[in-house]
């Protein structure tokens, strides 16, 4: 069992990834109220080797040693990846490793205004930075950033990246009614869009309940008329994928969440603690047994709580 790597895993966005963890749980730049890995308990804009730089790499000589490739190598798990200064390093270890193997960052890009974060992420083929809002207000609210972030720099910082980066770049914006889908925002959102000038923006929304009560997902229906608002050629919108179409979909895994929920509701950390399996990997199959109408939710003191519908 690996400490600092996951899957791989079925991604809406990437294909079958794997997934490197960079820091613990859950050490973030952000507090976001949409997120499904749960609340930030270590909310900070310091960069440090959180995780040692040298286990990620022995963990992923292991990897592949005994398993056959993935399709994509991507950093992203509990928290920010772009927190560790060893990011830089590790992306030049997989390009001299595995050269063919494509490696994606999901960063929430506020960290971008820092030439450091810029130049490691250089290497690296896919940039997949998040902005869900242009006017501070409505960053506080959504994002709840670490107090020393200024949405300015954050932005200012994603523009100077697309200048010298030869990669891809696709800006998540991620939509929660009734925050960030007004015309001032949407203007707000157009407008820094167009100076970033990714080359997809994939508009998303929630699959399950995030953090906090009290928020839903946007419809397909508002997300198209988003779309059409923006008249932006790169946006489209997120779609899942069939993930039981993939080797990576593992109906003992589903069998094992539904047989534990059956006796008594359970967390996402408690089924990662039952599995073994990373928090991102439990979403994959709570996203399906969700979508397929066999799971319900039921918000309580200790957080969220998933049992059979």
């Amino acid at each position: 069992m690996y400490k600092h790597l996951f899957g791989p895993v079925p991604s809406r966005r990437l294909g079958m990834s794997l997934g490197v963890d960079m820091v613990p749980k859950k050490v973030c730049s952000l507090d976001c109220i949409y997120c499904e890995v749960g609340k930030t308990t270590d909310l900070t804009a310091l960069r440090k080797e959180y995780v040692p730089e040298q286990e990620i790499i022995a963990e992923l000589n292991d990897f592949f040693s005994r398993h056959p490739d993935p399709e994509i190598i991507t950093f992203s798990g509990y928290g920010e990846p772009t927190l560790n200064i060893a990011i830089g390093g590790i992306i030049r270890f997989l390009k001299e490793k595995r050269p063919h193997l494509p490696v994606a960052v999901l960063t929430n890009g506020t960290l971008m205004g820092d030439e450091q974060v810029r130049k490691a992420l250089l290497a690296a083929d896919y940039v997949l930075p998040s902005l869900d809002a242009a006017t501070e207000e409505t960053f506080q609210k959504i994002n709840r950033p670490e107090n020393s972030l200024d949405l300015k720099d954050y932005i200012q910082g994603l523009v100077d990246f697309r200048k010298k980066y030869k990669g891809k770049i696709w800006l998540e914006v991620f939509i929660v009614p009734g925050y960030n889908d007004t015309k001032q925002e949407l203007d707000a959102l157009k407008k820094a869009i167009q100076q970033i000038a990714p080359h997809a923006v994939q508009l998303n929304t929630l699959d399950r309940p995030g953090t906090e009560a009290g928020i839903r997902s946007a419809t397909q229906k508002e997300l198209e008329s988003i779309k059409e608002y923006w008249d932006i050629p790169e946006v489209e919108i997120v779609s899942a994928v069939d993930r039981k179409s993939t080797t990576a979909y593992r109906k003992d895994i589903e069998n094992v969440i539904l047989e534990t929920i059956v006796r008594r509701p359970c967390t996402l950390d408690d089924l990662s603690l039952i599995t073994g399996l990373h928090a991102n990997e439990i979403n994959k199959y709570l996203d399906v047994l969700d979508a397929e109408g066999r799971i319900q939710t039921e918000r309580q003191d200790r957080g969220l709580f998933y049992k059979p519908k």
